[in-house]
């Protein structure tokens, strides 16, 4: 309601509020007697109103109200000194029913702030002082600062008073906050009166309502989750969902894939990389709208472009196995080391209404490719009884995605890929100009997505003249906002030049997300394989791979972050149980069946959200091609 309030409706938000003073929940009046207040320093044309409500509160004599009501006013006066003083009468005749120290404290504060313009403030604050030993902390230290403020408003009246708390505070206290403070005052006084008043008695800057104060790129995530917890807490689910409740449960398209037609739909793996889809001007979404391209150069796609985006919309999955978060096997991998750029990181965290101009200027070079690392070793013996290790096959060259044609944008032809190299996340692109006029300014934005991926700094692309082909690297990250999209793994991406932001859909090869970490204990694997429901469970068959003998099939795997747990032969059939886990915490088990005398092997899946199995299915065979 703080925030809702406004010039336009603050009357209505002062009834409720002052109804809801009048409840019996004394937790819920004191909170809405603090909110009276907040209201008064937020909305200026209404603090009169707002500080009348707040001394009709303390006319009902209710005395957890009159306190709270004190403390907010406290408040007020800082916001609009030597505005509202004529209420000082009406606080100082409830003086012997304050009982809390913070309600006390702001009283003395009220006193020593006003010490010329209230007849008896000496009398009113040595009656504080009767009692100052046994004052709390925060009552004694603003006793003796209203006390040494009143003495230097009025010498000669209080002299001894101050000689009074001054000792109190240096030689009969304990605490050395309130006796350091005691001796600052007691050596201002003696040597330099002028210098103390300068010190104690000087303007202060009005204090202000910090209710707005939210950092956009929070804000922009608590309005996706406002009819959540989130809202109320002002804080994103990822801070205080445990992953013991996976929200994917409470989705209908989460839901759906555990049913037997979602499970024969898993088992369906495509063998050809699906064509990216360019996105319909008239369907853009929101955050890739708010581009700014400057120079008046257009914002909006080409109205060629006719395909529909991939939907989105729904909430983050739930994270991580629930025997696995007990037993301490930890949440998601470490964010991948990053190479630093000048330029400010862009993509969810940093507002999406800033544009991509920001991200053009000057920074580090494109990283250099490095080589691919050496896969894990075996295990050495195991539970089962080891097949041996074998060196992996040097990776087949992969074709790159064609993500922007030249016909379609403006002479622009984009290619690449997304793969993941030395631990990093990495989006491969190759850009070449074949239009009639260079093209410079580049800068690329991702909408939000499934697994948070962002780039970890700014699309370094030099000048590319007609017919130049340049390419580039782009490290990313998954520490960007999470958002659930349909299918799981699209990615949302806008590129800009000179000419026109243009946009594209592709989808994130799931092997990229493997996280280094992704080995399970042997225990924990056995134990989390036999606790997952059968119907969590999908098989299917990759055909020309079993012809490679375990230890083949190990090492590619563990090249890839599929690490192995245990091996076993069964009546001549190898057995293989792997692991993986997803950069975001979600663990999938794995186990292959190497038929004898077949190039076939069985793949089965078991994982708490089955809505990863027909990716995951996709990304074995990848990483076997």
């Amino acid at each position: 309601m703080i925030r809702l309030a406004s010039p336009h409706n603050i009357g209505q938000v002062l009834a409720e509020l002052r109804e809801y003073a009048t409840e019996v929940d004394v937790d819920f009046v004191r909170k809405a007697v603090r909110a009276i207040g907040r209201c008064a320093i937020k909305v200026e044309n209404s603090a009169e109103r707002c500080v009348s409500t707040l001394i009709e509160l303390i006319q009902t004599k209710v005395n957890y109200v009159v306190q709270e009501a004190i403390v907010v006013i406290k408040d007020v006066f800082r916001k609009y000194p030597n505005k509202y003083e004529s209420i000082i009468a009406t606080l100082c005749e409830n003086l012997d029913s304050l009982d809390e120290p913070e309600a006390r404290a702001a009283m003395v504060w009220i006193i020593g702030e006003y010490a010329e313009r209230i007849d008896n403030a000496d009398e009113l604050l040595e009656s504080f002082l009767d009692g100052f030993n046994d004052e709390a902390t925060q009552v004694q230290l603003q006793l003796l600062t209203a006390i040494v403020k009143l003495f230097l408003k009025k010498p000669n009246e209080c002299q001894q008073l101050v000689q009074t708390v001054l000792s109190l505070a240096t030689q009969d206290s304990d605490n050395p906050d309130l006796r350091d403070r005691g001796y600052i005052y007691w050596r201002l006084l003696s040597t330099d009166p002028a210098a103390a008043k300068d010190v104690v008695l000087a303007e202060r800057p009005l204090i202000s309502d910090e209710t707005d104060l939210i950092e956009p790129t929070l804000l922009d995530e608590l309005i996706c989750h406002i009819s959540s917890l989130a809202s109320v807490y002002h804080k994103p689910p990822s801070l205080f969902v445990e992953n013991e409740m996976p929200l994917v449960k409470s989705l209908k398209k989460a839901s759906s894939a555990a049913s037997p037609q979602a499970s024969s739909e898993a088992n369906e793996v495509s063998q050809q990389a699906p064509a990216p889809s360019l996105i319909a001007s008239n369907n853009l979404v929101d955050d890739l709208l708010g581009l700014d391209l400057g120079g008046g150069a257009p914002a909006a796609p080409s109205h060629s472009y006719s395909a529909p985006p991939p939907t989105g919309g729904m909430d983050i999955l739930g994270g991580g196995l629930d025997s696995l978060l007990d037993l301490g096997m930890g949440g998601g991998a470490p964010p991948a080391q990053q190479t630093p750029v000048n330029s400010n990181p862009m993509g969810a965290a940093a507002p999406m209404g800033g544009g991509l101009l920001d991200l053009i200027g000057g920074g580090a070079p494109p990283p250099a490719q490095v080589a691919a690392p050496s896969p894990y070793g075996g295990l050495g013996a195991d539970i089962f009884g080891g097949l041996g290790a074998s060196t992996p096959a040097a990776p087949a060259p992969v074709e790159l995605l064609n993500w922007c044609n030249a016909q379609d944008c403006m002479g622009l032809e984009l290619k690449g890929r997304i793969k993941r190299e030395n631990n990093q996340i990495i989006m491969e692109l190759h850009v070449t100009n074949k239009g009639m006029q260079p093209m410079s300014d580049f800068g690329i934005q991702f909408n939000k997505n499934s697994f948070g991926l962002t780039p970890s700094g700014p699309l370094l692309v030099p000048a590319v003249q007609p017919g130049q082909p340049v390419p580039t690297q782009l490290i990313l990250t998954t520490q960007g906002v999470v958002q659930k999209m349909d299918p799981l793994n699209t990615l949302q991406v806008a590129i800009k030049n000179n000419l026109k932001v243009f946009y594209f859909a592709t989808e994130i090869p799931l092997e990229v997300l493997f996280a280094h970490d992704g080995k399970m204990d042997r225990q924990v694997f056995l134990a989390t394989w036999k606790d997952i429901p059968a119907q969590n469970e999908s098989s299917s068959t990759i055909s020309g791979v079993g012809n490679l003998g375990g230890d083949a099939i190990t090492a590619k795997l563990e090249s890839a972050n599929v690490f192995n747990v245990a091996k076993r032969n069964v009546e001549g059939v190898d057995m293989l149980y792997n692991s993986f886990k997803l950069t975001n915490g979600i663990w999938c088990l794995l186990e292959l069946r190497i038929q004898p005398a077949s190039s076939d092997v069985v793949l089965s899946l078991k994982a708490r959200q089955t809505e990863i199995f027909k990716f995951a299915q996709k990304a074995i065979e990848a990483i076997f091609k």
